[in-house]
């Protein structure tokens, strides 16, 4: 996914920054205990947006990449916008840098606008909201490392960016 453009009307941002979670065998993940309503469409089918209100104020974007009715999906961290720049600005008042604006989890969902009526829309319809295309320039190449933010599985490199870039969230540890 590294490279690939995630849009939201007219913003948009090229990825920089993922972590996979699967489901049973992964207990950072939300699908670790089973389906339930809230995580539903991280049981597929792959393509659709998975997004959840993390710590009671922030949402976090997934794609979900398993096969229907298997658990998994990964979590946009960090995007370098490309379009909508303006816009992003207007709702990320905080931001002092263009680099801050989208190197985050809820950094990247506040500057798009994506919030929990997305949850659940094909990412790949030319008709939603919200979409995933292939990028322009492909990654100069990527790194791996332990996922961050999570207090269980912290030994998996299931983390994935691109190096060098001034728009990914944070170093790896």
């Amino acid at each position: 996914m590294l490279g690939m453009v995630l849009a939201c009307g007219d913003r948009a941002g090229r990825i920089v920054e993922v972590e996979a979670y699967g489901g049973a065998d992964d207990p950072a993940s939300h699908g670790h205990r089973g389906r339930t309503p809230r995580n539903e469409v991280m049981f597929g089918p792959p393509g659709h947006l998975y997004v959840y209100f993390s710590y009671g104020m922030h949402w976090c974007a997934n794609v979900v990449c398993e096969p229907d009715g298997r658990c998994g999906a990964v979590l946009v961290r960090a995007l370098a916008p490309l379009q909508g720049i303006e816009d992003m600005w207007a709702d990320r008042p905080k931001a002092r840098r263009q680099r801050d604006l989208c190197s985050g989890p809820a950094k990247l969902t506040a500057a798009l606008g994506i919030a929990g009526d997305h949850n659940g829309v094909d990412l790949i319809d030319p008709t939603s909201p919200v979409s995933l295309r292939q990028g322009d320039v492909a990654p100069a190449g990527h790194a791996t490392s332990a996922r961050i933010g999570i207090s269980a599985a912290t030994d998996r490199p299931w983390r994935w960016y691109t190096p060098g870039d001034p728009n990914v969230s944070r170093p790896p540890r």
